[in-house]
Order: C-alpha cells, then structure tokens, then sequence
C-alpha cells in the first residue's frame, strides 16, 4: 500500500495540487459565469467531502482530503496556485493545470503500487467529470445549453491523456 511517506515533501504537494488543477483545468476550458463557476467549485469540494466520507477510499485520496483540512496546506495551496498561474492568460490557465496533472500522473507510476496509482488517477478523472456536469454551459438564465460543453469534454479527454488513463 502506498503512502504518503512514500513521496518526498515536493513530490507530496504535487500529488496534493493536483487534486485543485482537476477542478480548474476543467473550469478554466469554458468559463460558466459567476453561478457557474461556483457550482463547479462546490462540485470539487462535494468529491473531496464524499472521499472523507467513504472508509474504502485509498490511501492516498485519505491522506490528500486530511491535508487540505489543514489551514498551513490550505497557504501552501493559494501560493503555489499564485506562482503557477502568475502572468498566465486565462486560456493558459487550463493547459498549464493538465501539464501539472501530467507530472503527477508520471509520479505516481513511477513510486505509488499500480493499484494505488490508478484509484488516485482515477479519483482525479472522476473530479473533472463532476466539475465538467455541474453547471450547464451556453444557456441563459439556466434555460438552454449543454451540461458539458465541447471545451470541457476535451479537457476531460486531456486529463485522461494526461494521467494516461483510459475513461
């Protein structure tokens, strides 16, 4: 079983980020307005609240979703947000999100069991895909629309590409 012992402190707050850049990648690809974006931002905070909840979550879902209760990784969290997105455009936003989701992915094949990388890329998959359904996209006052928009369905599809996995 692997742990969070397993990973150095950097390599820890990646794995720890990534969970944020699952959610922003994929609100960042279409932006749904104010209402929107905060139904998405309650959507990865209901993924990470339903983990806490759910005794056969993997370890290493267990161990993110108790750090980001801490309020020193909450910092850490708004700092390395800052520096990674600093002077980025908005459409840069989402790409830079996905390369950072790509590194973790490599770094959980490289150090975590398969079994273990593969519930923790799956958990972020499973994130974008609840952030992508949360709010409807190109409607009007919540009439028309699309529940996931095209911009969203191809960061979800680089998300995948990106954790090498097939969803």
């Amino acid at each position: 079983m692997t742990t969070k012992q397993d990973f150095t402190p950097e390599e820890w707050a990646k794995i720890r980020d990534s969970v944020m850049l699952a959610s922003l990648a994929v609100t960042a690809a279409d932006p749904s307005g104010l209402f929107g974006t905060i139904k998405e931002a309650i959507a990865g905070g209901s993924a990470m609240l339903a983990a806490k909840k759910d005794a056969d979550a993997n370890e290493l879902v267990k161990a993110v979703v108790a750090d980001f209760e801490s309020s020193d990784v909450q910092k850490e969290m708004r700092e390395s947000a800052k520096e990674r997105f600093r002077g980025a455009k908005a459409s840069e936003i989402s790409q830079r999100s996905i390369d950072a989701i790509a590194e973790v992915g490599g770094l959980l094949d490289a150090k975590a069991s398969p079994a273990d990388a593969a519930a923790f890329k799956a958990w972020l998959h499973s994130i974008s895909q609840k952030v992508a359904e949360a709010s409807k996209e190109g409607g009007f006052l919540g009439f028309g629309g699309v529940q996931v928009s095209d911009a969203e369905k191809a960061t979800i599809a680089e998300v995948s590409k990106a954790l090498n996995i097939t969803a």
